[in-house]
């Protein structure tokens, strides 16, 4: 299976793992957020190594995909991913017309695959 991906399906796959330690940098940054003054200051470094290293990923895949292909795969994770996040780690409420509005982003995830 592996002989058979294509080096742009390889860009998205890394992207979106990209993706991931985005969120993760984003939960180490909300982490910081929460506590007071700034005694969360190491959490805010944390998040800010996690994007340096995210940064150097993009670099690499947008040699292989068009921005806008990636920064969809990208958009459409990050909105996945930082509400699983805000909801299971954070213990954050989202309303119907959020969850309504992942369908529609993950709808554009599947039409942006199948046409582009």
């Amino acid at each position: 299976m592996l002989n058979n991906m294509t080096p742009t399906f390889i860009a998205l796959i890394i992207s979106m793992s990209l993706c991931v330690l985005a969120v993760l940098g984003d939960s180490f940054i909300k982490q910081a957020s929460l506590k007071i003054g700034f005694t969360g200051w190491k959490w805010l470094l944390a998040g800010m190594a996690v994007y340096f290293f995210g940064s150097m990923g993009w670099f690499f895949v947008l040699r292989k995909v068009k921005l806008f292909t990636a920064g969809v795969w990208y958009a459409v994770g990050s909105v996945v991913l930082v509400t699983l996040a805000s909801v299971f780690i954070f213990k954050e409420k989202i309303s119907l017309l959020e969850i309504f509005a992942i369908f529609l982003a993950i709808a554009s995830l599947v039409i942006l695959y199948r046409f582009a």
